[in-house]
């Protein structure tokens, strides 16, 4: 009982009324697509801006009859200012502030403000998220609306910087193995790669969660320094970095959804798809489709002008 009360502190809902439901963007052409055993539906998020690199995965997938669903990203460098201040975490008096923040404000072309979490109505995000973060998690967060709407039992969603190291269609082998070791209901996230890669190629371990004002007690929500070996094909881990390629069941995809109708967005996506009290995250100990070091990125800056 004393656990039940201490994890029902552990969130302070920021806001009544779901606000980045209202920003969600449609997944409007579904036909092309061409999946594997164990996975309902393949999304790949891809900015309209840019066609190449989508060109580029489909190249790595399409020798494995692998086509997965263009999702057109929600480009954070064109949201409004009114989109931005609804999606994003508005503070509260009864929420934990003091530590550097970055909110958005109606002067210039918005840019951003860096200054310490404390005005209450005010919106903020961790300190230095960009635009183009936020658009990447209003995409994501669409996609797992489409999934939640559609029924999917098991999808795999992939940003459009993969590099395919082995045959894909192995992971519905793995999906298999994961269901034998844990049960189907065991497991929310399977990424489908050992870990992220830096630019140079070298894998990146997290054992960690960033501070929200409206999130504490971490001990007693996830171990978020966990990295067990459960097979020799499985690690079970608390925290981890990238958002590339990860298999969502249906269980967790609606945690993911609940967390972000009641807290809005604050990190991106791959700090905060971690704090959901209880999602259980899987990855593989060898990779599969990983993260492609050194590819182009919009995420800092609207980079893709350059290329126009």
């Amino acid at each position: 009982m004393m656990k039940q009360f201490c994890l029902s502190l552990l969130f302070v809902s920021s806001s009544l009324i779901a606000d980045v439901e209202d920003h969600l963007k449609k997944v409007e052409e579904k036909s092309a697509m061409r999946t594997i055993r164990n996975i309902d539906f393949i999304y790949m998020i891809n900015l309209d801006e840019r066609p190449e690199k989508f060109a580029l995965s489909l190249n790595q997938l399409g020798p494995y009859g692998i086509i997965p669903c263009r999702f057109p990203a929600v480009n954070g460098w064109k949201l409004s200012l009114e989109t931005l201040n609804d999606v994003g975490l508005k503070f509260s008096p009864e929420m934990q502030g003091g530590f550097m923040g970055t909110c958005y404000l109606p002067n210039g072309n918005f840019e951003p403000s860096h200054e310490i979490i404390e005005r209450p109505g005010q919106t903020y995000f961790c300190h230095c998220l960009s635009r183009g973060a936020i658009g990447i998690a209003l995409s994501h967060i669409s996609i797992l609306q489409d999934a939640w709407n559609s029924g999917y039992e098991t999808i795999w969603i992939m940003e459009d910087d993969i590099e395919v190291i082995r045959d894909p269609r192995m992971l519905s082998d793995y999906v298999d193995r994961l269901d034998d070791l844990v049960g189907e209901e065991g497991w929310d996230i399977l990424f489908t790669d050992k870990d992220i890669r830096d630019q140079n190629g070298f894998h990146k371990t997290t054992y960690w969660a960033g501070r929200r004002p409206d999130f504490f007690l971490f001990s007693l929500a996830n171990n978020y320094a966990m990295k067990k070996e459960i097979s020799s094909d499985f690690y079970e881990v608390g925290a981890r970095s990238g958002a590339h390629s990860m298999i969502l069941r249906r269980s967790g995809i609606q945690k993911l959804l609940q967390f972000f109708q009641a807290h809005q967005i604050f990190f991106p996506y791959d700090m905060d798809y971690i704090l959901p009290p209880g999602i259980k995250l899987f990855t593989l100990r060898e990779d599969i489709v990983s993260n492609l070091p050194k590819a182009a990125s919009d995420n800092g800056g609207p980079n893709y002008v350059k290329n126009l």
